[in-house]
């Protein structure tokens, strides 16, 4: 064999496990056909937050005249591309310095299963006792009349625009689609967004979404629920029908934000076992060929970046003969808008459903100081205990800086942690951390700053 172990796919999952691979005295070599990082890195997660970080710069200098502070400012998109396209260089630059600190031989092209031992790139082939399937997915376009019509896009293009649309379409109001609306929205543009669904995030309980709502009224974005788009027009109409009336709307740009696929290409010889669309495996992250395995999106599972690298770690530590199991119980989900909204464990719903008694507390920015003096106003910590022993099984947040105290949550579901354990925890003061410790008093019954 050419290897111990090739990794195909570079993303975050990949790269990970590849680089773990290599610390437990393998060798390995990583397939990517596109640059290194995947679609998070070069598409995604990354240079998505470039710009959400300067919507909230916009967002912050038109509420600076609330401090004191009158200022004015122009958009150079120019500029913003180029900054976006410094940090995502520079950061796949640091990937292929670890690939080179680690031995790990880069193989660029696609690689296509010959058998189980063998994957075959630019005519080459290359053959190894384990692999690692990491190809990530890839963009759902659903079945729309005019989806490919100029002006349309998908999000791996939302951030390649010339100049801000003045009006934009975006079809979904997931998790992409939100994170775009505010973008857009904040940089200056009318946005509407089509939703099939009849609730705006169905995963959280209505009194986080509410906020949201509320939220997305202030930036004067529309959201229709409960719509579907039926087709697209030249011109860029979109056609689409809300509780069964049908309606139009013109726009400049259409973004198609409706989630996204696993990407199995490459794979068809292995003739694997599947789950929908994505490859099955086993909580080893073991597929049903023994000395094959699959991390992150393609398994059709959690499509998060640190999924993928948990998952790639997992099934590193499985290949080198250890016995390493994914716990997926705690997984922080991270939506990056105005306000931030995170999110770990079960909801009130889900808790209720499960364990019937259950505690709940919450603490709203209003009353946080730290929130205050910032003026973020907007948003809450909830904590979700099970009512017997008090122990904490889910965490939502709105609010500034949701996306860095989460974790605090995630520790607590994953060691079990309790609301006393929680609220007998020293937290600084002011911070927007407290609201936890604040939260899980009030869950106890016994509030020290919340009326």
């Amino acid at each position: 064999m050419n290897y111990d172990v090739i990794v195909v796919g570079g993303g975050p999952g990949g790269y990970t496990a590849a680089i773990r691979l290599s610390e437990l005295g393998k060798k390995v070599a990583l397939i990517e056909e596109d640059s290194l990082g995947g679609t998070c890195l070069n598409r995604g997660c990354i240079p998505t937050k470039v710009y959400a970080h300067a919507a909230e710069l916009v967002t912050r200098i038109k509420e600076a005249k609330d401090f004191g502070i009158t200022a004015e400012y122009t958009l150079d998109i120019a500029k913003l591309r180029q900054k976006k396209e410094r940090v995502v260089k520079r950061l796949v630059g640091g990937v292929g310095y670890l690939m080179n600190l680690h031995h790990i031989d880069v193989i660029n092209g696609k690689g296509t299963f010959i058998d189980k031992n063998t994957v075959e790139v630019n005519g080459a082939k290359y053959t190894a006792e384990n692999f690692i399937i990491a190809t990530g997915s890839k963009v759902f376009l659903p079945p729309i009349e005019g989806i490919d019509l100029e002006g349309v896009m998908t999000s791996d293009k939302a951030l390649e625009l010339e100049k801000i649309p003045e009006k934009i379409v975006i079809i979904g109001a997931g998790i992409i689609g939100l994170e775009f609306a505010n973008i857009y929205a904040s940089l200056g543009s009318k946005v509407i967004m089509i939703e099939m669904l009849p609730q705006l995030l169905p995963m959280l309980d209505r009194d986080v979404v509410g906020v949201m709502e509320k939220a997305l009224k202030k930036q004067k974005i529309e959201l229709h629920l409960n719509s579907k788009v039926e087709k697209i027009e030249r011109g860029l109409r979109v056609i689409y029908t809300e509780n069964g009336n049908q309606e139009s709307v013109e726009c400049d740009a259409v973004l198609v934000a409706v989630g996204r696929v696993p990407n199995v290409n490459g794979v068809d010889a292995l003739n694997l076992e599947m789950n929908g669309r994505g490859i099955k495996v086993d909580s080893h992250m073991r597929t049903s060929i023994e000395n094959i395995y699959a991390i992150g999106d393609v398994t059709g599972g959690i499509q998060l970046a640190h999924v993928a690298s948990y998952q790639g770690i997992v099934a590193a530590h499985n290949i080198a003969g250890e016995e390493k199991e994914a716990d997926l119980t705690a997984v922080p989900n991270c939506l990056y808008t105005n306000p931030e909204v995170a999110w770990v464990g079960l909801n009130e719903s889900q808790a209720r459903e499960k364990y019937g008694e259950v505690k709940i507390g919450t603490f709203p920015y209003t009353a946080l100081g730290r929130a205050m003096t910032m003026g973020e106003s907007d948003g809450f910590v909830k904590i979700i205990a099970e009512g017997k022993y008090g122990r904490v099984v889910g965490m939502e947040i709105i609010g500034a800086g949701a996306t860095e105290i989460i974790h605090e949550g995630v520790l607590a579901i994953k060691e079990e942690f309790t609301l006393e354990e929680l609220a007998d925890s020293i937290h600084a003061h002011p911070t927007l951390s407290e609201s936890i410790k604040e939260a899980a008093e009030d869950a106890l019954g016994m509030p020290i700053n919340k009326g």
